[in-house]
C-alpha cells in the first residue's frame, strides 16, 4: 500500500476503492492500537468515526458524499467486522458464504447457491480476514499447516484452506448459524418433520435412547442436533463435542469441550477421539458429538455401550442403510483389527434410532427416515423404519411429498412407556391409507 492517499474526484473502479479502504483501514488501525479493543461498541464506534474524519481531512480525500459514506462503512467492516463479507454475514436470508478465492464469493438464499457481488482485492485481503477470524481462537493457518476449522463470534462454522493446497487462492466456506436458535416448532413450520415425528423424537431423547443423526452436507444434521438436545431434562450433566464449539444448549449444567490443532512444532493437538475419551472421565450423563468422522466412533460405541444412555452424535451417510455401512468403516479407522461381526454388534448394542436427514433438490431440508435399529440376524442388522418421506412429484419446482409413519410400532414403546410416554397407537398408523383400504364386509355378494 502506498504511503500517498488516493485523491480523485472521478467515479472510482471497485479496486481503487478497495485500495482506498485498506489504506484508510491500516492507517485507522495503526493509530487505535493499544488504545481500544476493536469490537463493535458505541464508544468504539465513535472514536472511529472521529478519527476517519480526521485522516480524511489531513490528508485530502475527497470524495463525493454517496463514495464517502460508502468507504467509511466499508474501514468499518475491516476495523471491526470482516472485511467485504461483513454485509452477508449480517443478512439474515443468507446460510453459507463460499469464498474462492478473492474473486469469487457465492451465497446460498433459501437452498439456492448464487453469486454475490462481494470481492476480496487479492490474496492477502482474503489472508487478512481469516487470520483475523482464526487468531483470536488461537489457531493458525500457514504453509506447513493450510487447512484450518474455525468459528465466527456467534457460532458460525468457518473452514478455511489456503495455498498450496488452494490452487486458486486462500477458499474459506462459513456455515452460517441463525441469529435466533431454531426451535422444533420451527422446523414443524419448514416442512422438515411432523408434530408426530417431533413428539416422538422427544420422548425418544428423554428416554434415553442413543440416537443417531445421518444426512449429507448442509442437509441440516448439527440444527437437528441442537433441537434434539434440547429436549434433554435440565438436571442432567451434558459434555458436548465439537471440532468448532457450534452447539447452543439452554440447560445449565454443560461442559463445552473443543478440538486443539497441532502447535507449529507438532504438538498439543487434541483429537474428536481424545475428547472422548476424556469426557468418560468427567461424570456425563449424556455425551453429544458433534460429528463421528474417524476412530472415534468406536468410543462413542462403547461409552454407548457402558452406562451413557441417551447420547447423540452425527454422521455423513445418505440414506439409514449407508448410515451403518459408514459407521462400519469409520468403527475400522480406530485402527483395532475387529471382525465386521463384531463390529455390527457394538453397533445394534449402542444404537437405538437413525434420524435420516436430507436436503432435497428444491434446497427444502427434512427428515427423510426414523429407523429404529432392531438386532442382527446372521451378518446382517436389521432396522425397520418407523417414520418416512414419501415423495410425490413436484408442483411449482417444489418437491411434493408426506411425511408419515409406515404402521409399525417401535420395538422399545415399553421403554418409552416406563419413562411416562403412552404414545397412543394412532401416532404410527398411515391414516390415509387406512382410509384408502376396502372395508370388510361379511359376504361378497352384497347381502350380509
Amino acid at each position: 500500500m502506498t504511503s500517498q492517499s488516493p485523491n480523485s474526484p472521478r467515479r472510482m473502479t471497485r479496486e481503487e476503492m478497495q485500495n482506498l479502504t485498506l489504506w484508510v483501514a491500516d492507517k485507522l488501525l495503526e493509530s487505535l492500537k493499544g488504545k481500544i479493543r476493536l469490537e463493535r461498541t458505541p464508544d468504539t464506534l465513535q472514536l472511529i468515526e472521529e478519527r476517519f474524519k480526521l485522516l480524511c481531512q489531513h490528508t485530502n480525500i475527497n470524495l463525493p458524499e454517496p463514495l464517502h459514506t460508502r468507504l467509511y462503512e466499508e474501514v468499518l467492516n475491516e476495523l471491526v467486522g470482516f472485511g467485504p463479507i461483513e454485509p452477508l454475514l449480517q443478512d439474515d436470508s443468507i446460510t453459507e458464504v463460499m469464498i474462492n478465492g478473492p474473486h469469487q464469493v457465492y451465497v446460498e438464499r433459501e437452498g439456492k447457491v448464487t453469486l454475490a457481488e462481494a470481492r476480496f482485492l487479492n490474496d492477502d485481503h482474503v489472508m487478512r480476514t481469516i487470520h483475523k477470524i482464526i487468531e483470536p481462537l488461537g489457531r493458525q493457518v500457514n504453509r506447513a499447516n493450510p487447512r484450518v476449522d474455525a468459528r465466527l463470534p456467534d457460532g458460525s462454522r468457518v473452514n478455511a484452506i489456503i495455498p498450496p493446497c488452494a490452487i486458486d487462492g486462500p477458499s474459506m466456506t462459513i456455515r452460517k448459524f441463525s441469529k435466533e436458535r431454531l426451535t422444533v416448532e420451527d422446523l414443524i413450520n419448514f416442512g422438515t418433520l411432523t408434530e408426530e415425528m417431533a413428539q416422538f423424537l422427544r420422548a425418544c431423547v428423554v428416554s434415553r435412547l442413543n440416537i443417531l443423526i445421518a444426512g449429507g452436507t448442509g442437509s441440516g444434521k448439527t440444527t437437528l442436533l441442537n433441537v434434539l438436545s434440547g429436549f434433554i431434562p435440565g438436571d442432567e450433566r451434558i459434555v458436548t463435542i465439537e471440532d468448532a464449539a457450534e452447539l447452543q444448549l439452554d440447560q445449565e449444567h454443560v461442559v463445552r469441550l473443543e478440538t486443539a490443532a497441532a502447535e507449529p512444532d507438532g504438538t498439543g493437538r487434541v483429537t474428536i477421539r481424545d475428547l472422548v475419551i476424556n469426557s468418560l472421565r468427567m461424570r456425563p450423563e449424556r455425551i453429544i458429538v458433534g460429528e463421528c468422522r474417524g476412530g472415534e466412533a468406536l468410543d462413542m460405541l462403547q461409552a454407548m455401550n457402558t452406562g451413557h444412555d441417551g447420547s447423540l452424535t452425527t454422521v455423513h451417510a445418505n440414506t439409514p442403510r449407508d448410515t451403518l455401512s459408514r459407521l462400519e468403516t469409520l468403527v475400522l479407522m480406530a485402527g483395532m483389527d475387529l471382525p465386521l461381526t463384531v463390529v455390527r454388534k457394538q453397533i445394534v448394542s449402542a444404537i437405538d434410532l437413525i434420524v435420516q436427514q436430507a436436503r432435497l433438490r428444491d434446497g427444502s431440508r427434512k427428515i427423510t427416515h426414523i429407523t429404529e435399529v432392531q438386532g442382527l440376524e446372521g451378518d446382517t442388522v436389521v432396522m425397520q423404519h418407523i417414520f418416512r418421506f414419501e415423495e410425490q412429484g413436484e408442483e411449482d419446482g417444489k418437491v411434493v411429498g408426506r411425511l408419515k409413519p409406515v404402521g409399525i410400532r417401535p420395538s422399545f414403546t415399553d421403554r418409552l412407556a416406563m419413562h411416562g410416554f403412552n404414545l397412543p397407537p394412532t401416532m404410527f398408523m398411515d391414516t390415509d391409507k387406512a382410509a384408502a383400504a376396502p372395508s370388510n364386509r361379511r359376504g361378497r355378494g352384497g347381502r350380509g
